[in-house]
C-alpha cells in the first residue's frame, strides 16, 4: 500500500498499456493517477481501461485517480494540391478560409476565429513549429505572409498562433461529448487543454458541476498573463511543454516551468510536469542522462507529480518507464539538498486557524521526528494544506470520501485510506495510531502528529492537532 516516495507518478494508458495485467504491473512499479488521452481510442476503450483501473483499486485496497485529459480545439490547415506544399523562405504566400486545396500561392486555413486574432507582425506556426509564416497583412478572411522558416508542408498539419489571445473556448462539440462520457464514468480529474484565460476554467466548472475536479493544462503563452488567477481557479495545474515548447522559444520553457510550480506551490495547488520526460524510452530500455535529469529537475523544484505520456501509452517498455521514473524521484528524496531546497522555497501559511495548524503539524513532526502526519479530512483540503507544507515525513489521509481519496493521488507526499469519520478525540486517536501501523507507515514507540476538524465532519474546518504516541 505504502510509496517510499513522496512525488507522484501519472501514466497514460494506451495500445501499449491497456490490459489488466500490464495496468497492474504499472500500479506496482510506481503508477499513482492513470491518464486517458481523449485526442486518441473510442469511448468503449476508455470505459474499458476505467473498468480496470476500478477493479484494481478494490484489488490493491488503495485510492488510485483517474485523469481524463480533453483533446481541446485543434487548430490545422487544410488539404494541399498533390498532398503537399514546398515553402521556400522569402516567398509571399496567401492564407484564407477558401477550402479548396492550396497551391504555390495560398494555403486553407478553415478557422474564421484566426483572422480575428492576428494582425500585422502575427507569426503562424506550423507542423509543430517547423515551419513558421509572419503576417505581412490581415483581413476579414485573409492573411498575406512571408514565409521566415521553410519547409515542406502537408496536409492538415496542425497550427499554432504564439502569443495572440484567440476567440475560442477549450471544449469543442467533441469535448462536450467526451466530457459527459468521462463524467458518466466517474473520473476524478478532468484535464482541460489550451486554457488561456480565467473564463474558459468558469465555463468548465459550470458543466462539470462538482462531478470532478479539474487540471488545467497550460500550454498557451497567453495564459500566463493570468497565471495566478487560472491557478486559483483550477483545481490541479499541467505544466504541458509540449505545446508550450512550439509556440515559445525553447530556451524560455525551463524558466516558465518553474515560475508556474512556484505559483502553485503557493495557493497550494497540485503540479503536474508533463511531455518529453523519458521520450528516449519510448524505443530504448533505458532514458538519456539529460531526460533522468530533467525529472529530477522537477522533483527538486518541488513539483507534485510527473508524467509519462507515449512512453506508456505506446511505447516498447512501458512497464521500465514508470520504474525508472519511480528510481529517479527515490534518489532525489534521498538527496539532503533536495529538501534544503524545499527548505528555502517554503510558503508562509496564510493567517488562517487551517493553515496555522498544518504548518505547526509540520514543525512539530520534524522537532519530534514523528512518523507521519495524519490527516483527517472530507473534502480533501486539509491534505492539500499539509502537502502544500512540504513535511519531511509522510502524509497520511484518512477519510471516508473515496473521491476526495483518489483526487489527492496527486498530491505531493498525500497517501490516502478510506475508513469511517471519526465521531470523538479518543477514536480519532485511536484509529490513526491503528491505521498507521497497519499501513506501515509506523511501528510502536513511535508519535503521530494528527490534524483534525471540530465538529468531525465539516469540510475545511482543521482547528486541532494532537500529538499521538503508538503502544
Amino acid at each position: 500500500m505504502r510509496r517510499l516516495r513522496q512525488a507522484k507518478i501519472v501514466a497514460t494508458l494506451g495500445p501499449a498499456s491497456e490490459t489488466p495485467e500490464i495496468i497492474r504491473s504499472l500500479f506496482e512499479a510506481g503508477a499513482d493517477v492513470f491518464r486517458l488521452n481523449f485526442s486518441h481510442g473510442s469511448h468503449a476503450d476508455h470505459a474499458r481501461r476505467v473498468a480496470t483501473i476500478r477493479a484494481l483499486e478494490r484489488a490493491v485496497g488503495r485510492p488510485i485517480g483517474i485523469l481524463t485529459d480533453l483533446q481541446g480545439p485543434k487548430l490545422r490547415v487544410g488539404s494541399m494540391e498533390g498532398g503537399a506544399l514546398n515553402l521556400v523562405r522569402g516567398a509571399t504566400i496567401r492564407v484564407d478560409l477558401d477550402k479548396t486545396p492550396g497551391n504555390a500561392n495560398r494555403i486553407p486555413l478553415p478557422h474564421p476565429e484566426i483572422f480575428r486574432a492576428i494582425s500585422e507582425g502575427t507569426d503562424l506556426l506550423l507542423d509543430d513549429g517547423k515551419l513558421r509564416l509572419r503576417v505581412t497583412e490581415a483581413g476579414a478572411d485573409f492573411a498575406i505572409t512571408e514565409v521566415i522558416t521553410g519547409g515542406t508542408l502537408t496536409n492538415n498539419k496542425g497550427l499554432n498562433v504564439p502569443n495572440a489571445m484567440l476567440p475560442i473556448s477549450p471544449l469543442t462539440p467533441k469535448d462536450r461529448k467526451d466530457l459527459d462520457f468521462a463524467l458518466d464514468q466517474g473520473v476524478d480529474y478532468i484535464g482541460l487543454s489550451f486554457v488561456q484565460r480565467p473564463a474558459d476554467i468558469a465555463e468548465a466548472r459550470r458543466l462539470i458541476a462538482g462531478r470532478a475536479a479539474i487540471m488545467s493544462k497550460l500550454e498557451k503563452p497567453a495564459a500566463i498573463e493570468h497565471l495566478d488567477e487560472i491557478v486559483s481557479q483550477s483545481d490541479a495545474v499541467m505544466v504541458a511543454r509540449g505545446d508550450l515548447g512550439v509556440e515559445l522559444p525553447p530556451e524560455d520553457v525551463p524558466s516558465l516551468q518553474k515560475q508556474i510550480i512556484r505559483e502553485c506551490r503557493e495557493q497550494g495547488k497540485p503540479v503536474v510536469v508533463a511531455t518529453q520526460m523519458l521520450e528516449s524510452m519510448i524505443s530504448a530500455p533505458a532514458p538519456t542522462r539529460a531526460e533522468a535529469s530533467d525529472v529530477a529537475t522537477a522533483i527538486y523544484d518541488g513539483a507534485d507529480a510527473v508524467m509519462l505520456s507515449a512512453e506508456t501509452a505506446s511505447g516498447q517498455y512501458p512497464l521500465e518507464a514508470v520504474a525508472m521514473m519511480n528510481r529517479i524521484i527515490l534518489r532525489v528524496e534521498r538527496d539532503p539538498i533536495f529538501w534544503a531546497q524545499l527548505e528555502t522555497t517554503h510558503q508562509d501559511p496564510e493567517a488562517t486557524a487551517p493553515d496555522a495548524i498544518t504548518a505547526a503539524a509540520r514543525q512539530v513532526a520534524h522537532t519530534i521526528s514523528a512518523a507521519a502526519i495524519v490527516t483527517y479530512t472530507t473534502s480533501g483540503s486539509t491534505a492539500l494544506r499539509a502537502a502544500r507544507e512540504r513535511p519531511d515525513v509522510p502524509i497520511l489521509c484518512l477519510t471516508e470520501k473515496p473521491a476526495a481519496a483518489r483526487r489527492l493521488a496527486v498530491a505531493w507526499g498525500v497517501q490516502c485510506v478510506l475508513t469511517e469519520d471519526v465521531q470523538d478525540f479518543s477514536d480519532m486517536v485511536v484509529k490513526a495510531c491503528a491505521i498507521a501501523v497497519q499501513y506501515d507507515f509506523a511501528r510502536t514507540t513511535k508519535s503521530l502528529v494528527i490534524t483534525a476538524g471540530v465538529p468531525f465532519g465539516t469540510p475545511g474546518a482543521t482547528n486541532i492537532l494532537r500529538i499521538a504516541w503508538i503502544s
